[in-house]
């Protein structure tokens, strides 16, 4: 049978350990009200550079299918991918 004050302490040094990581996480959820706002402002900047940069894309990819269709005997094109040793 286990000693009621060792169970007692364990759960008391849980309780403990809970209340720190409570209170870690209302602080970290206080930092992100705060910066939310601030995402939320650069969020349609953003938005409209990536919607920029899609184009960007989509142009050049048309001008290499039409520049690879109108090449014949080139060689294969090479993936866009970056790869990693």
């Amino acid at each position: 049978m286990k000693d009621i004050h060792e169970v007692l302490r364990q759960k008391q040094t849980k309780y403990a350990q809970l209340g720190k990581q409570i209170e870690m996480l209302q602080q970290a959820a206080e930092k992100l009200r705060e910066v939310a706002p601030l995402l939320a402002e650069n969020d349609d900047e953003d938005n409209a550079v990536l919607m920029e940069v899609d184009e960007a894309s989509d142009a050049m990819a048309a001008k290499a299918a039409a520049a690879g269709a109108g090449a014949t005997g080139s060689k294969a094109a090479r993936p866009t991918t970056p790869r990693w040793p």
